[in-house]
């Protein structure tokens, strides 16, 4: 278990890496930042093309590589739509923008 210091660390730098919190509300309407274990969870408002999701969770893993799960929440109640293991951090943006249908930058 990580302090929460360490915990904020880490969902701070997955942020920075998909080009920082404002970039994220501007673009995707991401909102609810949550920093858990060893990543960072948050929504996307707005309507999604179908099949695409609107819940990020990106984990960091034992490898020091990136875990990363898409899904829908209704009813609070999570649908994971998409998933891939083992990605580095060059691969999130490009992930991201497949699985949601919306671009992380110009």
């Amino acid at each position: 278990m990580n302090t929460a210091k360490e915990r904020k660390q880490i969902a701070t730098t997955i942020i920075n890496q998909l080009g920082g919190a404002g970039r994220l509300r501007a673009m995707t309407g991401a909102h609810n930042f949550v920093a858990l274990d060893q990543g960072v969870s948050f929504k996307m408002k707005g309507r999604n093309a179908p099949g695409c999701g609107n819940v990020v969770r990106i984990t960091l893993n034992c490898m020091d590589l990136y875990d990363v799960q898409v899904g829908t929440v209704r009813k609070y109640e999570v649908k994971w739509k998409h998933e891939s293991h083992n990605l580095y951090f060059d691969c999130l943006r490009p992930f991201i923008e497949k699985a949601t249908g919306r671009y992380l930058s110009l």
